[in-house]
């Protein structure tokens, strides 16, 4: 199975396709999606659309994970401008008819490592050590989008 994880954001949107299986997980593609930041917010939520549209038609996942919208008291602002994007991403998918599974952050995080309340850098440390790869996901926002990707595959594993 084929998973596409993606970490929402207005000028970095981060990207992971994982190959799903039974004896293990391993990373197809990793990156970003950025937009101009000087740009209309139009224009920016625009450019999103086309991108994720572009590795849709490549990648063809099978679901997609996507971390739930929060909020901070303290920087509402900035949910907003992530629920802008995060609405284009769920759009994009619906309309092409994929699965949307939808995590939190706390969870997404204990899924890799453990503690739900972890760090960018030991988000990045657990992916790397997870699928064995030479060097930590940079920037943060792809480690984010592998993680969402991990837990998706991780809350799909049937026990019998």
């Amino acid at each position: 199975m084929k998973i596409l994880g993606i970490d929402p954001g207005l000028h970095i949107c981060g990207y992971a396709c994982l190959q799903s299986g039974s004896d293990k997980d391993y990373l197809v593609e990793a990156g970003v999606f950025k937009t101009t930041e000087s740009a209309a917010i139009e224009k920016r939520l625009n450019q999103i659309a086309d991108d994720l549209d572009s590795l849709l038609q490549r990648l063809k996942p099978d679901v997609v994970a996507v971390e739930q919208l929060y909020s901070h008291y303290e920087h509402p602002r900035t949910a907003i401008l992530m629920g802008h994007a995060r609405g284009v991403i769920l759009q994009k998918c619906s309309r092409v008819g994929l699965e949307v599974k939808s995590f939190s952050s706390t969870r997404i995080k204990k899924s890799v490592t453990g503690n739900g309340r972890a760090s960018k850098q030991q988000v990045q440390k657990s992916v790397q050590t997870i699928l064995h790869l030479s060097a930590m996901p940079q920037p943060p926002d792809v480690a984010d989008a592998i993680a969402a990707a991990l837990c998706c595959a991780n809350s799909m594993v049937i026990v019998s």
